[in-house]
């Protein structure tokens, strides 16, 4: 791949744009919006889909042996559930969002109709001056709350604010590149891997590429429940690909630094022959790479498959440590993960 180091930067500094763009799942569309923008400003002609996903065509001579590239936009994220006598409010998760990992966040509440309040998530009685039993505490969604920036003291005064049940409530990503080129973020997945497609497609554009196979881009919505690539598929396509976060943890070889290939997930194993196909790009570009089954995962991919889709699938990702909290991946694993794309688009 010419000049990757560019492209690289280029794909994290989407993903921190994106990263800017509020999107819990069901609450996307500006991230939508910039998805288009971007698409239409690179000669692209994205379709916004009626679900909420942008769809990419970025052509291709081989239209009987299409490649669809899957990555979400939507994130995790939570959505007002009660409000209490006390101002304060009853939160229930977005997705997998696990109470110990949002516990002292800070967040907006953005209301249905009258703009949107500051405040923070964090376990009922929170002042350890006062609670004794609080370092004994396990955080859950049955004893935490959000706290408002407002004063608010009664139901009434949050209904006179505006609040109500079925409020988005955003966490605050807190991204931040290091000098030694860590990212670190929560939301990382997907909106990593949702950095790299733009940055593929602007690739492709500028050195005048045109894919050996035709070639689709779908930034899905709703992957944070299950059901985010169930749709869209264009005619002709016969392979897809999620892009979406590599595991990093224990039992597992791939770092934060090196792309993953996933061999297998809780939805079962990958394509045997995407697998092989997928490895076998990565050593013909140079990238860095580990293979892994993934203990605790779904992915966009087998929603299409579970769709009734009839194509073949796979599943890579730049490395991504602390999934589903404050995470960190590298630069070094997006552009091992751009090269390995953009060696796949060229196979047949």
């Amino acid at each position: 791949m010419q000049d990757s180091k560019r492209y690289t930067d280029c794909a994290v500094e989407e993903a921190v744009r994106l990263l800017s763009i509020d999107s819990p799942t069901g609450y996307t569309a500006e991230a939508e919006a910039y998805l288009l923008k971007t698409f239409r400003e690179l000669g692209y002609e994205p379709v916004h889909t009626v679900k909420g996903g942008v769809l990419v065509d970025l052509g291709g001579s081989d239209a009987e042996n299409g490649l669809l590239l899957e990555a979400h936009c939507d994130t995790l994220g939570a959505m007002v559930a009660e409000l209490k006598g006390a101002g304060r409010l009853r939160v229930v998760p977005l997705g997998g969002l696990p109470a110990l990992m949002v516990n002292t966040e800070t967040c907006r509440v953005v209301t249905k109709f009258n703009g949107c309040y500051e405040g923070t998530i964090q376990v009922c009685n929170a002042s350890t001056h006062v609670n004794g039993e609080l370092r004994n505490t396990v955080p859950s969604y049955d004893n935490m709350e959000l706290v408002l920036d407002e004063t608010a003291e009664s139901v009434e005064d949050l209904k006179a604010l505006g609040i109500g049940v079925g409020d988005i409530v955003c966490v605050n990503p807190r991204t931040t590149v290091t000098e030694k080129g860590y990212i670190k973020s929560r939301f990382l997945d997907d909106k990593l891997s949702a950095g790299i497609l733009i940055a593929l497609a602007r690739y492709l554009k500028e050195e005048k590429l045109t894919p050996a196979r035709r070639t689709y881009l779908h930034f899905t919505v709703y992957e944070e429940v299950g059901h985010g690539g169930a749709g869209s598929v264009p005619a002709g396509v016969t392979e897809a690909i999620s892009v979406d976060m590599g595991c990093v943890g224990s039992g597992l070889q791939c770092t934060e630094r090196q792309v993953s290939i996933c061999a297998k997930d809780s939805g079962g194993p990958y394509s045997y022959e995407v697998v092989k196909k997928l490895i076998s790009a990565a050593k013909e570009q140079g990238a860095d790479y580990a293979v892994d089954i993934y203990p605790h995962y779904g992915s966009d991919v087998e929603a299409t498959l579970g769709a009734g889709w009839d194509l073949r699938h796979g599943l890579i990702g730049p490395g991504v440590y602390a999934s589903h909290g404050y995470e960190r991946s590298h630069k070094d694993g997006v552009e091992n993960t751009l090269k390995v794309l953009v060696g796949y688009i060229q196979s047949i």
